[in-house]
């Protein structure tokens, strides 16, 4: 294995992680709050190198991009993250037995984490804060789309370490390239855990070869159903909110699914969407009504590959549906099971949704941009695990531990 010493080193540097002190870490997350600030200029230069190889097109493109606002933005997660208080040694559960061991249940770090992402840097910080806070060593495999941006990010990094006197290895970048991706995948001996995120193709990649366990952070196909007994005022600001806030993340909307009493309400719906040049891919029944009052250029008749996509651009399908039931099941067959929203003034139809409909976060009257770790109060997020062992949702500090337990006898020995 051309990357074994590598390997080697995170998993040394790993061992001594969980043995700094809450207030080291919460100084090195500090520092390279600020030190990030001040550097805004070299990172914003090195992302520039990036983004001039990728087409302004690509939905990537947004991903990939660095603002001296989103800058601030992950200065201010870094910060947030340094004042959560530690997720290690908690204890879980404890007892004494009948023979007078006594047992304990207590948080853990997972050990080495591997990520595997495409063309998002600020990945990199979010990542690195996490795994520090909860005692883990980090190797990054970052694509080639952002590998000056994450060089740049994880010199600075380094520099924040060392100027802690903290070993630099427990976090290290891999190269952008596919070799390196397949050493991590069957570096069993060092890695503990494998998160990628990224498109469908990746995870499916990572899932399908990987002799690592992995955690998945699934791509978002997301859906909002406009019931029967939705609030029209309320419905058209949530849809445009989901839709358009920012369209290359994994929580935005990507297949609106209406009643088809409420078709009436399709051109009220559209007006913000079009404002915004949403292209919209509707079905029959929608397209009948839209006709005439949406943009021609910016509306299309769907066809089947039009549900089920994420598209991580200005774009989005529209489904109609004769009831509650015909959504959930359009929904339940075409989701990740990332985020599912209904819009309805009906707490049966609302209470029924929700527990009927299979997904890590599932919304009754709110958009579903609130998808994210920093929003739900965790400080910032490894990602979104749409599976179910182990994590679910936004995996924050408390989904990158595991347990042990801790016995204490006094000479006990078993017959």
């Amino acid at each position: 294995m051309a990357l074994q010493q590598v390997f080697e080193s995170v998993k040394q540097a790993s061992r001594k992680l969980n043995l700094l002190s809450e207030d080291k870490v919460e100084k090195v997350l500090q520092d390279l709050a600020k030190k990030a600030v001040e550097a805004t200029d070299i990172i914003l230069a090195e992302n520039q190198k990036d983004l001039q190889r990728m087409d302004a097109d690509d939905p990537k493109f947004d991903r990939l991009k660095l603002t001296r606002e989103r800058v601030e933005s992950i200065a201010a997660d870094i910060r947030n993250v340094a004042s959560l208080p530690s997720p290690l040694g908690k204890v879980l559960s404890e007892r004494k037995l009948e023979n007078g061991l006594e047992l304990k249940k207590v948080s853990v770090p997972l050990g080495v984490i591997g990520v595997i992402y495409e063309a998002r840097p600020n990945v990199t910080f979010d990542v690195f804060c996490l795994c520090l806070r909860s005692g883990n060593a980090l190797l990054l495999k970052g694509g080639s789309d952002a590998k000056d941006s994450n060089t740049a990010i994880v010199k600075l990094i380094h520099e924040v370490l060392e100027s802690n006197g903290v070993d630099n290895n427990i976090v290290q970048l891999l190269p952008p390239d596919r070799v390196a991706t397949h050493e991590m995948l069957h570096a069993v001996d060092y890695v503990d855990i494998i998160i990628p995120r990224g498109s469908q193709g990746l995870i499916n990649y990572v899932r399908e070869n990987s002799k690592v366990p992995v955690i998945e952070t699934g791509a978002g196909i997301v859906h909002t159903y406009f019931d029967e007994f939705a609030d029209l005022d309320k419905g058209k600001e949530i849809i445009v909110n989901a839709k358009t806030r920012r369209v290359s993340v994994c929580n935005a909307l990507d297949c609106l699914v209406i009643n088809k009493n409420r078709l009436n309400d399709l051109a009220e719906i559209g007006k913000g969407l079009a404002q915004k040049e949403v292209d919209v891919y509707a079905d029959a029944p929608a397209y009948e009504v839209l006709k005439g009052n949406y943009p021609d250029e910016k509306l299309h008749k769907a066809t089947e590959e039009h549900f089920g996509t994420e598209f991580l651009s200005l774009k989005m399908s529209v489904k109609t549906v004769a009831g509650l039931d015909e959504a959930i099941e359009h929904i339940n067959k075409y989701s990740s099971q990332h985020s599912e929203a209904i819009i309805s003034e009906n707490e049966a139809n609302v209470e029924h949704f929700l527990k009927a409909v299979d997904a890590a976060a599932v919304y009754a009257n709110a958009s579903t941009a609130f998808t994210d770790g920093a929003q739900f109060g965790l400080g910032a997020e490894i990602g979104i695990s749409t599976q179910k062992l182990h994590a679910r949702g936004p995996m924050a500090l408390d989904e990158l531990t595991s347990y042990k337990w801790i016995v204490k006898g006094n000479g006990q020995v078993r017959v």
